[in-house]
């Protein structure tokens, strides 16, 4: 006879099982004979039997199942907990750690309420709390917060209302490097066998400079040297010729400060076409604010970091490719617009 598996039971059914088996055995019955007879394991009956002889009928009761009861925070420690975790890094609060783990949790909570917990409960406490782990963004401490919310309160509005009423197009610039060596993305491969993807032991490089509306309209130039203020006012006489040919009188171009952006020589030359041009800077240490960087983020990881270029020239080639693609599809470049820091730029 097949054997029963007593945890599959309720607990009202083990200690029924468990009284009906040990009286059976107490009346002369043999302990392998009461386990074929309740179908059930010779080892069940013999545990029964002495936790019985031990302590007694009250050692066959039913116990509590589940997890063991964890120590409860009140609502307003919970709050406290959470506030800070959403606010400061676990180094602020003199903890050793750099990010928020259930072990910086642990030696928050023993640090604040004398509460100790495993890392297994702080996780538990996580999850009901609706934090998750995540990556986090990186955010400079130069950062100003009070001009980062001027600009997005008063500074931008004001920009976007000059520009309805000259009837200028606002752009969006920003420049990067790309690298051969970037990569990006995962590979399937045999667990434990980390995969192996060949490619050129060579190093070589190529620069970017973009320009897009939340409109959906981009214009770029990739090239091998250096940025430089040469460079620049090559790329800004290339974006006025494209608003010529598309009708616009004036361009408003938004970057950030860069030192060539600030150069005496793009100074002078943009006052030359002040009629048709003009340059606004965004605060300081905000690259969130650009939504340009997302076109960045965009091509170094597609157009670079999952590819494997033999040479610079089949680098540039899969940039200037993916970037003119991208500018065939405007639905691309318009939801860089929806990601929530530069969603304030979507309006037209």
């Amino acid at each position: 006879m097949t054997s029963t598996d007593a945890r599959s039971l309720s607990a009202s059914a083990q200690e029924a099982l468990r009284r009906r088996v040990v009286t059976a055995v107490a009346g002369g019955m043999n302990q392998t004979e009461a386990a074929r007879v309740f179908a059930v394991s010779r080892q069940a009956v013999n545990a029964w039997w002495g936790r019985y002889e031990e302590a007694g009928s009250r050692a066959l009761r039913a116990q509590k199942r589940g997890r063991p009861a964890q120590p409860c925070l009140p609502k307003a420690q919970v709050a406290q907990v959470i506030g800070l975790i959403r606010d400061r890094c676990p180094d602020q609060l003199r903890l050793p750690f750099a990010l928020w783990t259930r072990e910086a949790v642990c030696d928050l909570l023993s640090q604040r309420f004398g509460l100790e917990v495993s890392v297994w409960t702080a996780g538990r406490y996580l999850k009901a709390w609706g934090l998750t782990p995540q990556k986090p963004l990186r955010r400079a401490y130069e950062q100003n917060p009070v001009a980062v919310q001027k600009w997005i309160d008063q500074e931008y509005p004001a920009i976007r209302a000059e520009a309805k009423a000259q009837k200028a197009c606002i752009y969006w610039g920003d420049e990067m490097g790309m690298r051969s060596d970037h990569q990006a993305g995962t590979s399937y491969g045999i667990k434990g066998q980390t995969p192996v993807i060949p490619g050129t032991g060579q190093r070589f490089n190529c620069n970017m400079i973009s320009a897009l509306t939340n409109r959906g309209e981009l214009s770029f130039m990739v090239f091998k040297e250096r940025f430089t203020a040469a460079v620049f006012i090559v790329f800004l006489a290339r974006l006025l010729r494209l608003a010529k040919a598309t009708g616009r009188s004036k361009v408003f171009l938004i970057v950030d400060g860069h030192p060539v952006h600030r150069s005496l020589k793009v100074r002078r030359w943009s006052e030359r076409c002040a009629q048709s041009l003009r340059l606004f800077f965004l605060p300081g240490y905000s690259p969130e604010l650009n939504p340009d960087e997302l076109l960045n983020q965009d091509v170094k990881t597609n157009a670079v970091g999952r590819r494997r270029p033999a040479d610079q020239p089949e680098m540039i080639a899969n940039v200037r490719g993916y970037l003119r693609s991208t500018q065939r599809q405007p639905e691309i470049i318009r939801n860089y617009f929806h990601e929530k820091n530069v969603r304030y730029a979507a309006a037209s």
